[in-house]
């Protein structure tokens, strides 16, 4: 899909993108969302814009540089996207190929995005298509801008996320902090390209007006807070994600000492029911109560048993010492 847009009486107006021979592209924008490669070889025949440059932001795994070919120079950077799944929202990054012509801006994304929307729709204020420098540089602020919104609303994810947890531990809940923290890997990289990027379109023009002097500066700002912001919050989903795991397996280990204890007080009826259950001459045989006295000879060790597990099953050395010094223990 094409887009053309043009600055008129200071707001943003979408043109007709139906290119005509001898069409005016002055002081223009032109934006390209997936474009199809019909859609590219229109636009490098009536910009003369290399096919490399336009197609570079069509691979996601592109890196954030600055490349320049004839005269148009090539920024690419990440911008944030997010996508809505089953039941919650899940982030991540994609790149954004601004190029620059001697007297148009394109921009090429693979799809829709907040960060574009927020120039179409008149939002940012002070946009002018004719300044082609300050136009990049209001996009790249935007962009950082974007970025902490999205960290904030992570942030926010989290502890939502931790507030259940805190309820009944699901599984369904650990995939989404995992999935938080990895939204906050692909943050935290692109943010690093981006100031690379940042660094060195601050030194491509060479004469700047204060107006572009101050939004510059204003996205080094945005830049270095979104990166705190994001190694802040990674650091805390790293930890909850640690605490997490160590509840879990403190759990496991709570219901396997429960199994264990349970598993040794049975054993003591089933072992005496292997002895009586011998074919042999064995105490109380033929008696009718005789059953009546295993069962209760059983049923006492197994009480006397448990209450003496149950009773030091919290002690580091658990032997016969402890076992034999309870009351001893009890008198100091």
């Amino acid at each position: 899909m094409i887009q053309l847009f043009q600055t008129e009486k200071k707001r943003i107006v979408e043109k007709s993108p139906e290119f005509g021979g001898g069409m005016n592209l002055k002081d223009k924008w032109i934006h390209m969302e997936n474009p199809t490669d019909r859609e590219i070889e229109l636009i490098e025949r009536i910009t003369g814009v290399d096919e490399s440059l336009l197609k570079a932001a069509l691979d996601e795994d592109e890196r954030a540089r600055i490349e320049v070919d004839d005269g148009d120079t090539l920024i690419l950077f990440d911008i944030p996207t997010i996508e809505e799944e089953e039941d919650y929202y899940s982030y991540s990054t994609m790149p954004l190929g601004v190029v620059l012509t001697h007297n148009t801006v394109i921009t090429i994304c693979l799809r829709e995005n907040s960060v574009i929307h927020t120039l179409m729709s008149g939002r940012a204020k002070g946009l002018d298509t004719s300044k082609r420098f300050f136009f990049l540089y209001q996009l790249l602020f935007y962009t950082h801008v974007k970025y902490q919104q999205y960290l904030r609303q992570i942030d926010r994810s989290s502890q939502r996320i931790q507030t259940e947890l805190h309820r009944a531990t699901k599984n369904k809940e650990l995939i989404q902090l995992l999935d938080l923290e990895k939204s906050l890997v692909y943050f935290s990289t692109s943010l690093r390209g981006n100031s690379v990027v940042i660094e060195r379109v601050s030194k491509m023009q060479k004469v700047k007006s204060e107006e572009e002097e101050e939004i510059l500066e204003d996205v080094g700002v945005e830049n270095r807070q979104a990166i705190d912001m994001c190694k802040n919050f990674q650091d805390i989903l790293a930890s909850t994600m640690s605490t997490y795991a160590s509840v879990i397996s403190n759990n496991q280990n709570s219901i396997m000492k429960t199994l264990t204890i349970m598993t040794v007080i049975i054993s003591v009826p089933t072992l005496f029911a292997s002895f009586w259950g011998m074919n042999t001459g064995v105490p109380f045989e033929g008696k009718d109560y005789g059953f009546w006295i295993v069962v209760a000879i059983s049923v006492v060790i197994s009480s006397v048993v448990g209450y003496f597990i149950t009773r030091y099953n919290n002690y580091k050395n658990f032997g016969w010492r402890e076992i034999f010094s309870f009351k001893r223990n009890k008198k100091k």
